[in-house]
């Protein structure tokens, strides 16, 4: 008996002992917490769930033959593609990759699939998949940043229409362009055409415009797609009011015609016969529902990536649900972590409190000005909300190392930071002793505490100076730590160092430098943005979000996520061994990293 019990209890450590051992990550996922799939006929009408059960299902199409229905799902972790039948039986995984796969499109005989997958490479590219024998062939070796999407598959089963930004340099926004600071990025796209064997690569539209989600005419003749200005993909992902139209192209002579106009985004074009599209309408103050060129409209619902049947009387297309997922699971490709849902700029106490903005009001919010500070639990239980003020938003919490104050900023931290400077504040996790910290005509925010609780490093702007400072608390004098275009600043555990995000080279990579200002070091030098970073509690690691590796998806598809193109990276401390431990088409940024201790305290 002790001898069954010795081994049961071994088998017992060894189970939990990897659990115990992974590394526990908050990070602010901005996009849907859900995402549902719909049949319905042609029209809209008629509109049933595909699955019973709310899960993570997206970017759905059916098979010629209408007997099947391809899509993605996240329901297993990573993304992958599944196949079902439109009655919601037959249910099958067709990938199992630790890359992110989506797209995926059947051959006109439904032998096959083309699909895009960041495997191998971890950027977006286009591969082939064998049904009979799940055999794949890589059809496109785009490297990051640059990047292939929404496949389509001529009705001939000779070619494959696509959009891509490869030959393509990144791209910003000129229209928040502060001081040399370029954030957002933009996508330039062209359509461009491939044999099924990898061969025969040309372009189809030229440089200059994005144009996106491409579809074949029933007789393959002409295809179809939606086209904007580059500089409006950044406002079509919800912050501005841009147009696209509805465009069509002849294969042989090509001849183009603008099948739309008018204001309003209008995406995902299908050919429903030689003289009627469908696509999803986009205008402001709609929610996003279907229009035809014939002049019908369809239910404003929320309509998102919308699929005809070949006969056109069928369509099916997702709806996304927007909800707090506090401390959920996101998946990670490096088994070393387990990631979770957290608020934006998620702060842990050294009892295991997290100080965060409340998932979700960034972008669902009234107002980003109104962004409020919450507490919560490691689990997300028991949240209280800790300060709010109409004049301004409260961001970036900060602990001091006895857990008895919050540092933060409040005030105006983006598009009108210049006529409301934000200044820092602390509180007490009760939400009494409120103090100011900094006033005057800088824009201060981004505090981190340093490890003896003496000093706090913030980030300040204005249009005379920025960089980096150090606040005293002890006599309240203030110390110039940069002077160049820095932010997001966060002291090490071990207090020798302190990480922050500069502009470099029409980028933004990560640095470090000493709290006295010396020995000053580069760590990132990837194409893209590399930002928010925050330590490993023992100092020897950094994690940050990165958009080296490109856009997942056609960024103009993204209403609501400013960038969706930010996985989280890791490195050491020096710099080395930089690798991605996310890969999802989501926006991933503003990590913390809990100490094991609090994260098994927590899971008690």
């Amino acid at each position: 008996m002790t001898s069954l019990v010795l081994k049961i209890l071994m088998v017992v450590l060894f189970a939990v002992q990897p659990a115990l051992a992974r590394d526990t990550l908050l990070v602010n996922r901005i996009g849907p917490s859900a995402s549902e799939l719909f049949v319905a006929n042609g029209d809209g009408s008629g509109e049933r769930k595909l699955f019973a059960e709310t899960g993570f299902d997206y970017d759905a199409s059916f098979s010629t033959d209408g007997k099947w229905i391809v899509f993605t799902s996240e329901r297993k972790g990573a993304a992958d593609i599944y196949r079902v039948r439109p009655d919601g039986t037959g249910l099958e995984r067709l990938t199992s990759n630790a890359g992110f796969n989506d797209a995926a499109a059947f051959s006109p005989d439904g032998t096959q699939l083309v699909f895009i997958s960041t495997r191998n490479s971890g950027s977006a590219n286009i591969w082939i998949l064998d049904l009979k024998t799940r055999s794949a062939l890589q059809l496109t070796n785009t490297t990051g940043p640059n990047a292939n999407f929404r496949p389509s598959w001529s009705p001939d089963g000779k070619w494959i229409a696509f959009s891509s930004d490869r030959n393509t340099e990144a791209d910003r926004h000129v229209k928040i362009d502060h001081a040399k600071g370029r954030w957002e990025h933009l996508l330039a796209a062209s359509l461009y055409l491939i044999k099924i064997d990898g061969t025969g690569l040309r372009r189809l539209t030229p440089a200059g415009k994005f144009a996106g989600s491409p579809k074949w005419s029933p007789d393959g003749k002409r295809i179809v797609f939606y086209e904007l200005p580059v500089e409006d993909t950044f406002a079509a992902r919800g912050f501005g009011a841009p147009a696209s139209q509805i465009v069509s192209v002849d294969m042989a002579t090509g001849d183009r015609r603008e099948h739309t106009s008018g204001p309003g985004m209008k995406v995902s074009p299908q050919f429903l016969s030689a003289d009627r599209i469908g696509y999803v309408a986009k205008a402001p103050g709609s929610h996003g529902g279907l229009a035809f060129t014939t002049g019908e409209r369809g239910p404003d619902s929320g309509i998102r990536n919308p699929s005809w049947s070949a006969d056109g009387k069928r369509i099916i297309y997702e709806k996304f649900i927007y909800a707090s997922r506090q401390s959920q699971p996101i998946f990670a490709k490096d088994p070393e972590f387990d990631i979770r849902h957290s608020g934006e700029f998620p702060a842990v106490s050294p009892d295991g409190r997290v100080a965060m903005t409340p998932f979700g009001e960034i972008v669902a919010g009234p107002r980003l000005s109104e962004v409020a500070l919450s507490v919560t639990d490691l689990d997300g239980r028991n949240t209280t909300r800790l300060f709010s003020d109409k004049s301004g938003a409260a961001f970036s919490p900060s602990w001091s190392p006895d857990g008895k104050w919050i540092a933060f900023g409040m005030g105006a931290f983006f598009l009108d930071r210049d006529s409301k400077p934000a200044r820092l504040m602390m509180i007490h996790p009760d939400g009494s002793g409120r103090r100011e910290l900094t006033s005057g005509p800088a824009n201060s925010g981004f505090p981190s505490w340093s490890p003896d609780g003496k000093r706090i490093v913030y980030r300040i702007w204005s249009a005379q100076e920025h960089g980096l400072r150090i606040l005293n608390l002890e006599d309240g004098s203030i110390a110039k730590l940069t002077s160049d275009y820095d932010n997001f600043p966060m002291w090490s555990p071990r207090g020798d160092r302190i990480g922050f995000t500069r502009t470099s080279q029409n980028a933004f990579d990560i640095f470090t430098v000493r709290p006295d200002g010396t020995d000053l070091k580069q760590l990132t030098d990837a194409p893209g943005n590399d930002a928010h970073c925050a330590w490993s509690p023992d100092g020897q690691n950094i994690l940050f979000s990165s958009s080296r590796l490109g856009f997942r998806d056609e960024a103009p598809l993204y209403d609501g996520a400013p960038q969706p193109y930010a996985e989280l990276f890791v490195m050491k401390a020096d710099g080395s061994n930089q690798r991605p431990i996310t890969e999802d088409k989501w926006e991933e940024g503003t990590p913390a990293w809990v100490p094991k201790s609090i994260a098994q305290r927590a899971s008690r």
